[in-house]
C-alpha cells in the first residue's frame, strides 16, 4: 500500500502567529509535510495552545509563540489527536502549562504511542532527528464527553468525538466561531484513513462522515484544519463529499468481488480528476484497502 514519500521532509514549524479571529491565532503550517496548523486562543486570564508539533524542539517554538502573546497569563495546552506531530511535542509544556485532554486520546497514547514514535522516526532522517528526545507526555487534566474552559471573555469547549480518523479525537470550539479539529478536516489534502491491522484498527469513516455532515450543516464559520489553509465550512463539505464517495465506490466494487489494488486504481482516477487540486493522492489507495479491511472484519457492513 502506497503513502506519500516524507523522506526529505525538514518538518519545522515557524514563523509568525496570524489572527483567524477575536482572540484567536494560527501558526500556518505553510503546506509542509509533517507540520500542523498550532492554534491559539488568548483570553482576559488564560490562553490555550492547540496541538504543538513534531518533538520537543518544534514544542519549544510553540512555547515560545504562546508566552509572546498570553504575557503573564496562565497557559493550558490541549491536542486535537495523539498523532507525533500535533501532539509529540507535548514535554515542552510539563510545569509550563496545564495540559488538558480527553480520556479516550490519553488512553489512545498509552497503547500506541511508542509504536508510532518508532513508525514515524523511520521515515526519513529529519524526522528521526526531532524526535530523538521524545518524551510520551500524559494530559494532567482528563475529561468525558465534554469539558469548558473559560479563558476570560472567551469560552473553549473541548469536545471528545472519537471514534473517527483516531480513536480520541477531539474538537476544540471557539465562542461558537471557531473550530479545530487537527486531521478530521484538512484543506486540499486527501484525507487519511489510518487502518494499519493488527496495530491500529481504531479509525471509523461511518461516525467521521456523520461528524463532518453535522458540523457542515450548524458548525462554526472559521475552520482549522490540521493541515493546509483556513477555511469555512465548504471545508468541512468537501472532505464530508470525498469520505462519502469512497465509501460508496468501495462498497459498490467489493460487493462485485472486485480486488481492493483494483478498485483502488479505479476509484483513485476519479477521484483525481473529481479532486484534482488536492495534494497526497496516495492516501487514496490506503483509504480503499481501509475500508475493505474494515468491512471485511465487519462483513455486515457490506
Amino acid at each position: 500500500m502506497s503513502r506519500p514519500d516524507v523522506s526529505e521532509a525538514v518538518p519545522t514549524v515557524g514563523g509568525e502567529p496570524v489572527r483567524v479571529a477575536e482572540g484567536v491565532f494560527v501558526l500556518p503550517d505553510r503546506r509542509a509535510e509533517l507540520v500542523p496548523n498550532v492554534g491559539f486562543v488568548v483570553g482576559e486570564r488564560a490562553a490555550l495552545v492547540v496541538d504543538t508539533g513534531l518533538g520537543p524542539s518544534n514544542g519549544e517554538y510553540v512555547l515560545g509563540q504562546a508566552r509572546r502573546l498570553a504575557g503573564s497569563r496562565p497557559l493550558y495546552l490541549t491536542t486535537t489527536h495523539f498523532h507525533p506531530e500535533h501532539a509529540f511535542g507535548a514535554q515542552a509544556f510539563r510545569g509550563a502549562a496545564a495540559i488538558v485532554g480527553n480520556r479516550a486520546q490519553r488512553d489512545e497514547l498509552r497503547r500506541k504511542g511508542a509504536a508510532y514514535l518508532g513508525m514515524f522516526s523511520g521515515f526519513g532522517e529529519a524526522i528521526a532527528a526531532a524526535l530523538a528526545d521524545v518524551e510520551l507526555v500524559e494530559p494532567d487534566l482528563v475529561y468525558d464527553g465534554e469539558a469548558e474552559l473559560d479563558l476570560g471573555g472567551r469560552k473553549v469547549v473541548l469536545r471528545a468525538v472519537g471514534p473517527a480518523h483516531t480513536a480520541g479525537d477531539q474538537l476544540v470550539l471557539v465562542d461558537d466561531h471557531v473550530v479545530f479539529g487537527g486531521d478530521l478536516f484538512e484543506s486540499r489534502i486527501f484525507p487519511i484513513l489510518p487502518y494499519f491491522p493488527p496495530h491500529d484498527t481504531d479509525v471509523d469513516p461511518d461516525r467521521w462522515i456523520d461528524l463532518l455532515a453535522r458540523l457542515a450543516a450548524d458548525g462554526p464559520d472559521v475552520v482549522v484544519p490540521g493541515h493546509g489553509e483556513v477555511g469555512d465550512r465548504t471545508l468541512l463539505r468537501d472532505v464530508h463529499d470525498y469520505l462519502v464517495h469512497l465509501r460508496d465506490e468501495t462498497a459498490r466494487l467489493q460487493a462485485a468481488g472486485v480486488p481492493a489494488d483494483d478498485a483502488a486504481a479505479t476509484i483513485g482516477e476519479a477521484a483525481r480528476a473529481r479532486w484534482s487540486t488536492w495534494e497526497r493522492p496516495e492516501w487514496i489507495t490506503a483509504g480503499v484497502h481501509a475500508w475493505y479491511g474494515l468491512r471485511t472484519a465487519n462483513p455486515g457492513d457490506l
